[in-house]
């Protein structure tokens, strides 16, 4: 039997919720929130670097009561299994929730995502589109970038990107305060974030992740999402909605003309001055915005 992550009492006022555990086609424990009415029709969250299913728990507090929640922390990530020597890969990260939603038994899916759990919620929804219902895109992309800011392709490096991202925690504690710029995270919501990562060990899929964006055509993780990429059209009767940060340094106004682009019909909702982190910087329009979004789901 595999145990459920223990959560501190001073997380469990900002975090109120019990994982719990799924095993990976690889082997991995995969920790997970399952909020909600049992059924099989989900609204499954995806989080991406250097955040956790502690990015969603307003959005399970305000959904919960009319949909069943399925928030995973990715390998690596969160209150899951943190293994030194993981394929983290984006293709094994779609491989892993694809085994997540067979092994819940969800006939029907649908997506809220963020940062790379765009990638990783579009390389699953492309291959199951008939699966997937409603997709809300939060300040994300599932394409190749024209650009990488040049403080991520420094995290990007062996030397020093490995020693800043991993050994400094040059990644995820600045994003505490980088990601925001309409409001301040509290010092316990910062501590919060942070405290999946508190070494070097625990740092391990920060800087995985980081290094599995695709940068040049040899890349472990380019073909797959190109693959998404050409894929993305297939979704495009579905209904979706871009709420998007106007004020995030790394995925801006261009990532979120490129999503119009694809998807003309989508809603477009853009919250000038939002940060990054879009949920906590404009947290009560955005959960408005998917509590609206999603209300069609309760008449089915």
């Amino acid at each position: 039997m595999v145990t459920p992550p223990q959560i501190p009492s001073w997380l469990a006022r900002e975090y109120p919720f019990a994982p719990q555990t799924f095993i990976t086609p690889s082997g991995a424990r995969m920790s997970y929130l399952d909020e909600g009415p049992r059924c099989d029709e989900a609204v499954l969250m995806l989080h991406g670097n250097p955040t956790w299913s502690f990015y969603y728990r307003h959005a399970v507090r305000t959904l919960a009561a009319r949909h069943r929640c399925i928030v995973p922390d990715h390998i690596g990530m969160g209150l899951s299994e943190k293994p030194q020597d993981y394929t983290y890969t984006l293709a094994t990260r779609i491989a892993d929730i694809d085994a997540l939603v067979v092994a819940l038994g969800l006939k029907r899916v649908h997506l809220i995502v963020h940062d790379w759990g765009g990638a990783v919620g579009f390389g699953f929804a492309t291959r199951h589109p008939e699966q997937v219902g409603r997709i809300a895109v939060l300040n994300t992309a599932a394409f190749r970038a024209e650009r990488i800011p040049a403080r991520i392709a420094l995290c990007k490096t062996q030397f020093p990107g490995t020693v800043l991202v991993r050994g400094l925690n040059g990644f995820a504690w600045p994003a505490t305060w980088m990601a925001m710029r309409r409001t301040n995270l509290t010092p316990a919501e910062k501590r919060g974030f942070l405290f999946p990562f508190g070494s070097w060990a625990e740092r391990v899929a920060v800087d995985a992740f980081v290094k599995d964006i695709p940068s040049h055509a040899g890349h472990v993780s380019q073909a797959t999402l190109l693959g998404i990429e050409e894929a993305l059209r297939r979704l495009a009767d579905h209904p979706i909605s871009l709420i998007w940060g106007g004020a995030d340094f790394c995925f801006d106004d261009r990532i979120f003309a490129r999503w119009i682009g694809i998807y003309p019909d989508a809603e477009k909702h853009y919250l000038k001055g939002a940060g990054h982190y879009v949920l906590e910087d404009a947290r009560d329009e955005v959960l408005a915005l998917l509590g609206s979004f999603l209300a069609p789901v309760e008449r089915r």
